[in-house]
Parts: structure tokens; sequence; C-alpha cells
């Protein structure tokens, strides 16, 4: 399986809440709750992740039962757009340029991320997260972190100066999330 194809099927599987044990990772139609049930249109469902015009034009993807990618629609834009996974307690579809999956890639195989090579996810259904702090927590500590829409910034380290982290960030402002990792990345709330 090719190195892209992979951190899809990790990111897809798994979303950024649920990382650990992707390669155990339930298809999306075996992991919904009454709390979050899988999409019904899952197009639909990842198209919202990002802008319109954006979404309308990407890559769709999703995790198919035997854990290999299915891309339910090619894109022309460069942007891969993911559904909501249902194993989070809360909606996530994710919309990531080139640069951004670059970066993801490295996180899934914990190696360094690319440095100064800023890449760019939407989320604008929001997400929710089970650590600021450790970018390979699958339960919360305490509380799951909730984040409405927002975007992330991810491969730029200088780009985080000054801007706030910790275990419980005010969501509703920008913030460091995975602070003091090679992962740290902004957190860009926007309505």
């Amino acid at each position: 399986m090719s190195s892209s194809r992979t951190a899809l099927c990790f990111l897809a599987a798994c979303s950024l809440a649920a990382l650990a044990g992707c390669s155990k990772a339930k298809p999306p139609e075996e992991q919904a709750s009454a709390s979050n049930p899988a999409p019904a249109d899952p197009v639909k469902s990842a198209e919202s992740a990002a802008p319109a015009a954006v979404g309308k034009a990407a890559t769709v993807v999703m995790a198919g039962a035997d854990g290999s990618m299915k891309t339910l629609r090619q894109g022309t834009n460069g942007f891969t757009c993911m559904p909501d996974n249902p194993a989070t307690p809360g909606p996530d579809p994710m919309c990531m340029d080139g640069n951004a999956m670059k970066w993801a890639e490295a996180w899934m195989g914990h190696k360094p991320p690319p440095t100064e090579l800023p890449g760019l996810m939407y989320m604008l259904e929001g997400g929710t997260d089970a650590s600021n702090t450790d970018p390979y927590s699958t339960k919360p500590d305490k509380d799951w972190i909730r984040t409405g829409p927002h975007v992330m910034i991810v491969g730029s380290k200088s780009l985080l100066a000054g801007y706030p982290s910790g275990p419980r960030p005010d969501t509703r402002a920008p913030y460091v999330m995975w602070a003091g990792t090679p992962y740290a990345h902004l957190m860009v709330p926007v309505s």
C-alpha cells in the first residue's frame, strides 16, 4: 500500500481523535453509535468539512470494510476530504491539502514531519480530540476536547510563536495543539 493511501486509510478510519490501534479500526458502518451515527451520505459529509468551492472539487475517500481506502469521487483541486468518523463522540469530517497530507503521513508513521512546509486542514463541522498534549492519545484523561468549526495549519513551527497551549485550551481562540511535540500545529476557530 502506498504511503499516501496508508495515510488516507489511517485518517479516514481513525480521524484525529482516535489514533492508536488503527490497524484494528472497524469500518465506519461498524463504528457508528447512537450519539454519532454513520453519515447517511458520506460524500456530503466529507464535503461539509471545507468551504463549498473546495469540498465540491476535492477527492473524497472512505475506509472500506477491509481497511482499504475506497475513493468515492476523484477530485481536481489537490484536496482530499473524508466523512465523519462515527467512532468519535462528535462530528469530525476533514479536508486537507497535499502539504497537510505529507504532515499526516509523518505523524502516522511516528516520523519527523516536514518543517516550514505549511499545510491546511479544514474541519468546518468541528472536531473532538482525546488530548491537546499527546498526539497519540485515544482516550481522554478527563473529558473530550470539543472544538467548533476550525482550520488547522500544520508543518510550520515558526507560525506557533505566541499562541497559547496546554491540556485544556480555550477552543474559542487560536491555540497550539500538541505543543512540545514534532506534530504541534495551530488550531484556528472560524465561524
